[in-house]
């Protein structure tokens, strides 16, 4: 039996602790809500999975520091976004953070409801000590959550995190009523956004073209589940940002990531221009049909 520790108790956390304890290990679970403290949550833990939301992952591994951790633990993170001051990923932070012990990252086309309904899925974990993969592998496969190795946890991670972008123009697409023609476009010139990107900052191309880079584009750019999508959705409707993120279950990264993404793509030439005008969207720059008319007028080039 393998002791975890799962931090984030909201849906997707709650669905992970569902899958460990389904295969018989013993799960810890905390919230900043909850009576037991993070120290006590991570103590004799094998494994510390976090499923906090972003912005809370520096406070958190802050908070970690204090408490005793085995050296033989391994962190999993399995969080979707981008650090706003220092464009860090999570992993990346937790490393730093602690820089002697593994750190896994958990990511796919992972919508927690139907993960939670029993309904199949599949995932990736990915780093480069694969002793310690093959280990993530084997606490989270079972019968019906396919768990899938992979050596490049930069292109794992920045697959999940720079589809939130593209799933909110999936969902002005879909709330605009524009077809499938343009939302099969739109989808596939958000991945050459995103292997382009990927690619600038050190992650593999063929990462992308996997569950964590085009499988989790199409889950959450189609799915009314995804929070990112329902954004984009809502702002077609003429809704404000505002309006959405009040009854906005959850966080949706994607309004954080554009931001740092368009700060990263204009400070080193990277043309996304799908991104930039998400980002023109969300500031209010632009309304949702201006933005298509803007995509739809660009100078013409090759594929």
């Amino acid at each position: 039996m393998t002791n975890v520790a799962i931090l984030g108790a909201g849906a997707w956390g709650t669905v992970l602790a569902t899958l460990v304890k389904a295969n018989g290990h013993e799960v810890r679970l905390w919230s900043r809500q909850g009576a037991a403290t993070l120290e006590q949550i991570v103590q004799d833990a094998d494994l510390i999975v976090s499923a906090i939301s972003m912005k809370g992952v520096r406070d958190v591994t802050s908070s970690l520091q204090s408490a005793v951790v085995s050296p033989k633990t391994i962190f999993v993170t399995a969080t979707k976004g981008l650090d706003p001051k220092t464009t860090c990923t999570p992993s990346q932070i937790w490393q730093e953070t602690f820089p002697n012990h593994p750190v896994v990252v958990l990511s796919g086309p992972n919508l927690s409801k139907e993960i939670e309904q029993a309904l199949p899925a599949a995932t990736v974990v990915a780093s480069q000590n694969m002793a310690a993969v093959e280990f993530v592998q084997s606490i989270f496969s079972s019968s019906r959550f396919r768990v899938y190795t992979n050596s490049d946890p930069l292109g794992v991670e920045l697959g999940g995190t720079l589809k939130n972008v593209i799933a909110i123009a999936a969902g002005v697409c879909d709330g605009l009523q524009l077809g499938t023609n343009a939302k099969a476009a739109l989808v596939t010139r958000g991945l050459t956004e995103m292997v382009r990107i990927g690619i600038h900052w050190g992650a593999k191309m063929e990462t992308f073209y996997g569950l964590s880079g085009l499988g989790d584009l199409l889950a959450t750019c189609n799915s009314h589940l995804s929070r990112n999508y329902q954004v984009g959705y809502q702002l077609a409707g003429n809704k404000t940002l505002a309006e959405i993120l009040s009854h906005l279950q959850g966080t949706a990264e994607g309004i954080n990531t554009t931001n740092v993404l368009v700060e990263r793509a204009r400070q080193h030439n990277i043309p996304i221009p799908i991104t930039e005008q998400v980002y023109r969207l969300l500031a209010r720059e632009v309304t949702p049909r201006q933005a298509l008319e803007e995509l739809m007028l660009r100078n013409a080039k090759p594929e």
